[in-house]
């Protein structure tokens, strides 16, 4: 079989979420064809990137994108497209699929995310069967966005809500399938486009990389620590939030305690976090499993959309999980024991000090998140509802 993987940024390494998809996702279907894969980037691929995507697919083609792509985003908004369009548009990425349709018949395409949809009119792939992995539903992410933002940038998120909805709606009659991450997810889309065939696959989690370290906690009071890009709004909008409204309260009654911040390019958002007591930017790192060894992870996010796979991870690791209940959506887990849930800042300052303190809970918590992901989150497992989409 003849796979055409259109990626909006390229799936390795698979550190961040949309990468750890993308890569099993596409690990997945060279296992069973060959694969072309054309992909997005900001930046020029490493040597490792090059030499790994090459072993997978038949062939690849990356198409650059450069800071022209930000009017190209005004642009597209004001010929009443999305921005999301505007900023993933590359010609050269265009010409390159267009160039491989003219030498090879493609029996599937795989558009992962809305932003690639728009190279489905290339003229070669007009009766190619497509599958849509769409993740999320990334229009309820700006409606969220929106919620929690002031005129004028209410107004642009709004606007840019109600285009995507529109993508995302008519991506039914064009696509044999439409996947999402969560059952939560393809139940909202469902609400307001019940047409097509709309299933729910679930992310997996490495369980031999991330496996519970024997080592003992250090005694007294663990740290806590958050992973997650520091570029991505929702990540910024949480952190801010937990550290303004949270973490002081929580640093007073344990003093002992540290709040690690742990991710891709931290900005001066990220890094004035750090002027707080207690709280330490870390920043970029090649492993996360050491600085979640020995330390509480939280998800304090606001808006949130699909499965985080931060909270997976930690819980593969049988670290202790604090959240909020829209970083944990997605997740058919118990609220009451296999993580800790606080919706509130009132909830999250009473919550966190008992945690850190305890711990004969944090070993209970951490045994049954190991035991939820080692159910739940096999990645064979929760990619097994593809062979009948893939074969077919």
């Amino acid at each position: 079989m003849n796979v055409l993987f259109l990626a909006h940024r390229v799936p390795y390494p698979p550190n961040r979420g949309d990468r750890i998809r993308s890569f099993h996702l596409l690990q997945y279907l060279a296992e069973r064809g060959e694969v072309s894969l054309a992909y997005l980037s900001e930046d020029t691929p490493d040597a490792q990137t090059v030499a790994v995507l090459g072993r997978m697919c038949r062939r690849v083609t990356v198409g650059q994108l450069d800071r022209s792509r930000w009017m190209q985003a005004g642009r597209s908004l004001a010929l009443g497209r999305t921005a999301t369009e505007g900023l993933f548009r590359c010609p050269r990425l265009r010409r390159a699929i267009t160039h491989w349709t003219a030498e090879t018949r493609f029996d599937l395409v795989v558009v992962f995310c809305s932003s690639m949809s728009q190279y489905l009119d290339v003229p070669g792939l007009a009766n190619v069967p497509v599958w849509v992995d769409l993740v999320d539903v990334d229009s309820e992410k700006w409606f969220d966005y929106a919620r929690q933002a002031f005129q004028p940038a209410r107004m642009l998120f709004e606007l840019e809500g109600r285009r995507l909805r529109q993508l995302e709606s008519s991506l039914a009659d064009r696509a044999r399938a439409i996947t999402l991450v969560s059952e939560s997810e393809a139940a909202l889309y469902r609400s307001f486009c019940p047409a097509g065939n709309v299933l729910a696959v679930s992310n997996g989690v490495d369980l031999d990389y991330f496996q519970p370290v024997t080592a003992p906690e250090p005694a007294g009071t663990l740290p806590c620590v958050f992973i997650g890009a520091l570029d991505y709004r929702a990540n910024l909008d949480g952190l801010t939030w937990f550290c303004r409204d949270v973490w002081p309260v929580v640093f007073q009654q344990a003093p002992a305690s540290m709040l690690r911040i742990v991710g891709s390019n931290p900005g001066q958002a990220a890094q004035r976090l750090a002027a707080a007591p207690g709280v330490e930017l870390v920043g970029p790192v090649p492993d996360v499993r050491p600085y979640l060894t020995g330390a509480v992870a939280i998800a304090p996010l606001r808006v949130a959309r699909g499965i985080q796979n931060k909270v997976l991870e930690a819980m593969a690791m049988g670290r202790p999980v604090m959240a909020t209940p829209e970083a944990l959506e997605g997740l058919a887990l118990d609220r009451s024991s296999d993580v800790v849930c606080a919706a509130t800042a009132d909830q999250w300052r009473d919550r966190l000090p008992h945690l850190l303190r305890d711990a004969s809970a944090r070993a209970q918590l951490g045994a049954a998140a190991r035991r939820y992901v080692e159910t739940h989150h096999h990645w064979p497992q929760c990619l097994q509802p593809l062979e009948k989409l893939v074969v077919s």
